[in-house]
Formats: structure tokens, C-alpha cells, sequence
């Protein structure tokens, strides 16, 4: 199933004259440098030029053929995340480490900023030894914030293989609590999860090392239970329900990603319930009270798992 942006307000982006340079030597960059090249040429970008140095991808962000898009953490947005991370420099980094860290900075295509759109995007960077692309989500309702804490400061720097806009933070590879966070439409999600009377810590089980299988309601779909449940609030669905509600929403040990699900699938959950798959007609699932749901976004693939989202919330037998 094609991956499809999660249905929140599509903003097309036109930044060119919104944000100002971050350093006056952008002026002077040739477009005719490549990516390496013209971030060598910009003093704020050294600690990015030693980085890609480091992990070894000077040829392939220098390839000709290539035509990328590179969001640059400035020099502070590096200090920050080796400060965060316990690291004196970025020689003390891993090179496998630091080397999925820059891939999940670039995207394999040229996207400039009146191009950019809220929504999912694959990043090069890949979830352990698979070929699944880890993916971003970029938030345009405020300008350009990626992953719900890295936000474009400066865009279109012209390169000879593609394109680079600077960010103010180095974009960390996400776990799955940060697309919940960072996309809006998952918001009564966030506060289901994070109800402080659930006996399960969400987002300690959700930081785990997994992998995890999710499958997201979204705003809308919880808007639709309560109509369902005639509730107000989520305040009116007791802790013990909620719980095994979301709980039945995971798959524990498992990344499954939309090509791996089959037609009359039986998929066990964390809560021990079960749901089964259908494939006719578009993704859905038939849960245990035996309602039927769509799989509205798929593939959406983090460093510890990977979520779907869907139309409505699951409920158990």
C-alpha cells in the first residue's frame, strides 16, 4: 500500500524571502559547488562538514548524479546535540551511528520550499539492517518544523546535486512517541496515552527498543468513538478500558510494515486480543467488537518500529 500523508491541513510553503540568512556568507555560495562544497564554504556549517567527514559520506553527498535535499544543522545546533548526547566532539560520536544521523537529514529527491508540504517524507537513513527508510514529519502550520523540534531557519541554498535548508537543531533519529508528538492529528492520541491514571508509562513502553508495530488513531477517529461511546471527554472512559484500548493498538516484537500484511491475517496485540487484516478494496482491519476500520497511512518507520495510521479507534472483544 502507497504511503499517504495523514490528513492534516496541507500547507504549501513559500519561505524564500520569509527566513534570513544565517551567516552573510550564503551569498557568496556558488550554485555550482556541491553539497559538501558549498557547506565547506559556510564557517557555520564546519561542524556538519566534519561530521560528513567522520561518517565517511563526502563522495555520496558529492555525487553528481544525485539531486538531493539537505537540511544543515548549524555549528549550535551541533554543540547542542553532542552536549545532550555526553559527546565531547564529533570524534567521539560512532561512525554508524553518526552516519544515520546525517542520512536522516537528507532526502533522496530536490525539494525546495515552495515545494515542502506537512506530511511524512523517507529520509535516507534506514531502520536496522532493512532497507525501510526512516521518515520525518514535517510540520508547515509555523513556518518549517521537522520531527516536532528542528525548524528551518534558512531555505534554497542552491547546490550542483540538489538543494540545503539550515536548521536550528540536529534532527535526532525518531522513536515512536516523537511522530505522535510532532503531528497534530495525533493529538488526542498524545493525551490518551499519557493520562496520568493509566498504569502503563506510554511513552517508556513506546521509547523502548521494540520493535513496535503502532497503529495510530487519529483526531478524528477518536472524535468518532466518543459519538460512538455518547462520552464527552476522554475522562469518561474509565482508566482500565483506555488502557486495554490503546494497548490493543500495538503489536509487541514486530516491525510490520504495510507488504507484510496478508489477506485474513489474525494479528495478536500487547493487550493478548486479537484483530484480523482484510487487503480487498484498501487496508482495513476488523477488530474484536467486530467493527471495521481503514488503514489510512502506512510505512510510517521510526529506529524502533512502525506505525499505521487509522480511521478509527480499535476496540477488543
Amino acid at each position: 500500500m502507497k504511503k499517504l500523508f495523514v490528513p492534516v491541513t496541507i500547507l504549501a510553503l513559500a519561505l524564500g524571502t520569509t527566513f534570513t540568512s544565517c551567516n552573510e556568507e550564503d551569498d557568496d555560495m556558488d550554485p555550482q559547488s556541491n553539497i559538501v562544497e558549498l557547506a565547506a564554504l559556510n564557517s557555520d556549517l564546519s561542524s556538519l562538514v566534519a561530521a560528513v567527514q567522520r561518517a565517511g559520506l563526502v563522495d555520496a553527498l558529492s555525487d553528481a548524479s544525485a539531486n538531493y535535499t539537505v537540511f544543515a544543522p548549524t555549528n549550535a545546533a551541533f554543540a547542542t546535540f553532542l552536549s545532550d548526547n555526553g559527546f565531547s566532539s564529533v570524534e567521539d560520536v560512532p561512525v554508524e551511528v553518526l552516519s544515520q544521523i546525517l542520512l536522516n537529514h537528507v532526502l533522496g529527491t530536490e525539494v525546495k520550499a515552495a515545494d515542502v508540504t506537512t506530511g511524512y517524507v523517507n529520509t535516507l537513513a534506514t531502520y536496522g539492517a532493512t532497507t525501510s527508510n526512516i521518515d520525518m514529519f514535517i510540520n508547515t502550520a509555523s513556518g518549517v518544523v521537522i520531527n516536532g523540534g528542528s525548524t528551518v531557519v534558512t531555505t534554497d541554498v542552491d547546490a550542483s546535486n540538489g538543494v540545503v535548508h539550515v536548521v536550528d537543531a540536529v534532527i535526532g533519529i525518531p522513536k515512536i512517541p516523537t511522530f505522535a508528538i510532532a503531528n497534530p492529528d495525533f493529538s488526542i492520541l498524545v493525551q490518551a496515552l499519557t493520562r496520568s491514571d493509566l498504569t502503563t508509562n506510554y511513552a517508556t513502553f513506546l521509547e523502548g527498543d521494540g520493535p513496535f508495530t503502532v497503529f495510530a488513531p487519529t483526531n478524528d477517529a477518536f472524535a468518532a468513538l466518543l459519538t460512538e461511546l455518547n462520552a464527552q471527554s476522554l475522562n469518561d472512559i474509565d482508566a482500565a478500558t483506555l488502557e486495554a484500548v490503546l494497548t490493543y493498538h500495538v503489536v509487541a516484537g514486530a516491525n510490520v510494515l504495510a507488504g507484510d500484511l496478508t489477506e485474513g491475517q489474525t494479528v495478536t496485540t500487547a493487550q493478548t486480543g486479537t484483530f484480523t487484516i482484510s487487503l480487498a478494496g484498501g487496508a482495513k482491519i476488523t477488530d474484536g467488537a467486530g467493527r471495521e476500520t481503514n488503514i489510512i497511512a502506512t510505512d510510517i518507520q521510526g529506529s524502533n518500529g512502525v506505525v499505521h495510521a487509522i480511521d478509527r479507534v480499535l476496540l477488543p472483544s
